[in-house]
């Protein structure tokens, strides 16, 4: 019922901005609703890795109808099509949106994959606006055309007609919205027999796999690949919950990335070699000793929590105090405790300040209010100067509705890695990057690693998989070095389809 709640929060707290409406055609046809589709051009061009590319700018809704024809959503959405290209058959198309559940694709747009960008200051709280939107000389554009999606719920998208917007907020309809607007976009620019790419970031990871899935088994839609972007697939390895051990192991590689960034770790060995060694502990002797739970013995508790400390920066004290068990919450407060800091969750660079230095009250997470004036302001100016679609009603960056009303489906812990497994196993040519953060608390990169070790995938089929990883946390592309990197890694998985 409240899946990784403490994530959620984390990830997106509310923000917003406005806009004003532009006027639209009616998309309508005998005996159905009228509803306006509205949408704007604009023409422009950028320089990718040293080659110029003109393009086509659309900022516009698309409305998704019921069987009988009837309103349900629209959904806005920018797309960035390439001009000049011959045959579109050869020019692959990319579909892009971000987590949540109820966040804005706004991200990855004006993060890493548009051909814009946020000129953002790494690790440090940015001066006031105004802030600058550049030319991403790091986009995908030059290999794919793009296409960013917002869910219902998000941006200007919304419920129509008779429907709610609860119709809409869960995993199996969240699915099902989405495909449907990819298949109707996919109609309408004549692209069927484009190789076709999914980008997800966080919970748009979860929706990705379920997606390569559903388009695959009912529309037919074959994709060539999937990027999965500070993924979470198996919910189990981020709940601290009571009787679950995992996400203790699964958390204290970062646990130690996070406390070797901020000198917690004497000698402070290569960052690699230290988490290379932080696996084998976390995955060995540490999970051995919580599996005995009260079983293992004082003795035994003492040695294992001085290992753990020596690997997250804390006093052992500390540790057997938590029972070898340091939550999230406990860490990110206990850290930087003696400078009255606390790390984000986000991204563990960054720190913050709390009302007090006791307990475990977590204010905010520092590494979201950094990014979350500078990407608010300046979405709400390009969409509606540049791109010149306006809105009157309120673009949602990251809205709670959703996540609140979200119906994760059955019981237990949510786990779509069945569905990407089942999706590369029926199409073998599907192929799967996964980009992670060293300091990303909100979707560890071990727990990815543990996610993908038990996917059951056949040895043929794990070559298909990819990994990269960053010095940076969940929106690693917010670090210069790392958006540079991932931009090459996503270029050279989607240049491999030609």
């Amino acid at each position: 019922m409240r899946h990784l709640q403490w994530l959620l929060a984390a990830l997106l707290p509310l923000g917003a901005i406005a806009a004003e409406a532009p006027a639209g055609k009616a998309d309508t046809k005998a005996g159905e609703s009228v509803v306006a589709e509205r949408s704007s051009t604009h023409k422009a061009s950028v320089t990718i890795r040293g080659q110029r590319i003109a393009y086509t700018a659309t900022a516009g809704t698309l409305v998704i109808k019921d069987k009988a024809g009837k309103p349900r959503a629209e959904v806005f959405h920018v797309a960035y099509v390439r001009d000049g290209v011959r045959d579109a058959a050869t020019r692959p198309v990319t579909y892009v949106f971000n987590g949540g559940p109820g966040s804005s694709s706004v991200w990855l747009h004006l993060g890493v994959i548009g051909p814009r960008r946020v000129a953002f200051a790494d690790a440090v709280q940015p001066a006031p606006a105004p802030y600058t939107l550049t030319d991403n000389a790091w986009s995908l554009l030059d290999a794919s055309d793009l296409v960013f999606i917002d869910p219902v719920g998000t941006g200007y998208s919304r419920a129509l007609g008779d429907a709610k917007a609860e119709e809409f907020y869960g995993v199996k309809e969240d699915v099902e919205s989405v495909g449907e607007f990819i298949r109707l976009w996919t109609v309408r620019a004549k692209r069927w027999n484009s190789p076709k790419f999914l980008a997800g970031e966080s919970y748009g990871t979860t929706r990705a796999a379920g997606l390569v899935a559903h388009l695959q088994e009912r529309e037919g839609m074959f994709f060539d690949g999937v990027m999965l972007i500070s993924s979470i697939l198996n919910f189990q390895t981020a709940r601290f919950d009571s009787g679950n051990d995992l996400p203790y192991i699964t958390f204290l590689p970062t646990y130690a990335a996070t406390a070797w960034y901020h000198d917690r770790i004497p000698s402070k060995p290569p960052l690699e070699a230290f988490l290379a060694d932080a696996r084998r502990f976390a995955e060995g002797e540490y999970a051995a000793a919580l599996m005995l739970g009260s079983r293992l013995p004082a003795d035994r508790q003492r040695e294992v929590a001085a290992r753990v400390a020596a690997f997250i920066g804390t006093s052992a004290e500390f540790v057997e105090r938590t029972n070898l068990r340091p939550s999230i919450q406990r860490f990110t407060k206990e850290l930087l405790r003696d400078q009255r800091r606390s790390v984000g969750r986000l991204d563990s660079r960054y720190r913050g300040i709390d009302a007090d230095a006791a307990g475990e009250r977590f204010d905010t997470d520092p590494s979201y209010t950094a990014i979350l004036g500078p990407y608010t302001a300046v979405l709400n100016d390009y969409v509606g100067r540049e791109l010149g679609y306006a809105e009157d009603r309120t673009y949602e960056i990251l809205s709670g509705e959703p996540g609140r009303a979200w119906k994760w489906g059955g019981h237990g812990y949510l786990d779509v890695g069945e569905s990407l497994r089942s999706a590369m196993s029926r199409n073998p040519h599907l192929r799967v990057h996964v980009a992670n953060g060293y300091y990303d608390l909100a979707t560890p990169f071990f727990a990815t690693e543990y996610t993908f070790d038990h996917l059951g995938l056949e040895p043929e089929l794990r070559a298909n998989v990819s990994m990269s990883y960053y010095e940076a946390g969940h929106m690693m592309y917010s670090h210069p070095a790392s958006l540079e990197k991932l931009s090459r890694e996503l270029h050279a998985f989607v240049t491999k389809a030609r």
